[in-house]
């Protein structure tokens, strides 16, 4: 570990980055160029304490969520990702489980889309990013622990809240087909990751359709490019689906739009305004 390389590098990503940039007020009497070191430790979900040492040259060895989390907050590119840690004594070696570090221009991305419901789920249909309007149309994700974010989880074993299963799509049948498929795909690149492992256990165990489609040992999924939702606010919305590849990272964009002027478009404006909360439940 370089610890004075490392310590001069983290200062200098922190000082390219303004306030705005992160959604921070710049607030008043600010006397140096960029963040301020608490900042990125409130960025970064460790103590200030900790960050200060590392750009001090007098902190151990970071572990790699502290890199990752830093890294997150610095808005580093992959390079400079990869350099941090390299300074740090713990170059990157090939992705034992599936990456959920969604790079921030994809982050970016899902907001300048306010008029389509986006999310990213890794390798394992796990959602990992999404914007607005998808928390108004699916769930907020947000409000859910980590394990109930993933979408096979969801479909194979619920909830199923008022009988609707996985948001009310019209197309579940489909999507454990292909979900089981791109999660037994998953299994063969990642082979240990305990996690992964952990899911299709307790797939198999709680879910006889899954085992089932588990049993057929298939690989590949045909897309679907349009969809139904049957949302308990404003009901039934058709969407187009366009899904698209992240490689370097095993994560895919999903995007739903619906057609111009069509009533699902009135829908989905609707849901950007109402966003996740529930007009059919009285106050």
């Amino acid at each position: 570990m370089d610890r004075r390389e490392l310590a001069d590098f983290l200062r200098s990503r922190r000082a390219r980055i303004t306030p705005s940039d992160v959604g921070l007020p710049a607030g008043a009497r600010r006397r140096t160029p960029g963040l301020r070191r608490e900042e990125v430790a409130q960025l970064a979900y460790i103590s200030t304490e900790y960050y200060t040492r590392l750009e001090q040259a007098r902190a151990p060895r970071p572990s790699l969520e502290v890199l990752a989390q830093v890294a997150r907050a610095l808005r580093l590119s992959d390079a400079e990702r990869d350099h941090l840690h390299h300074l740090a004594g713990t170059p990157q070696g090939p992705p034992s489980g599936p990456s959920r570090e969604v790079r921030q221009s994809i982050v970016d991305l899902l907001h300048r889309l306010p008029r389509a419901a986006a999310i990213v789920i890794s390798a394992t249909h796990e959602v990992i990013a999404w914007n607005d309007l998808a928390a108004a149309l699916m769930e907020d994700f947000s409000a859910l622990p980590r394990r109930d974010r993933n979408l096979v989880r969801r479909a194979f074993l619920g909830p199923h809240p008022e009988g609707r299963r996985l948001y009310g799509v019209s197309d579940v049948e489909e999507f454990a087909v292909s979900a089981v498929q791109h999660l037994r795909a998953a299994s063969a690149r990642y082979p240990d990751d305990a996690e992964l492992t952990g899911l299709v256990a307790e797939l198999l165990d709680g879910s006889e359709e899954f085992a089932r489609l588990w049993a057929a040992h298939d690989v590949t999924a045909a897309p679907t490019l349009c969809k139904t939702f049957d949302h308990p606010v404003v009901g039934r919305i058709v969407v187009n689906c366009d899904v698209l590849d992240i490689a370097d990272r095993d994560q895919r964009v999903v995007i739903y739009t619906a057609a111009p002027g069509s009533p699902s478009e009135e829908a989905l404006r609707l849901l950007s305004v109402v966003g996740t909360q529930r007009l059919d439940v009285p106050g």
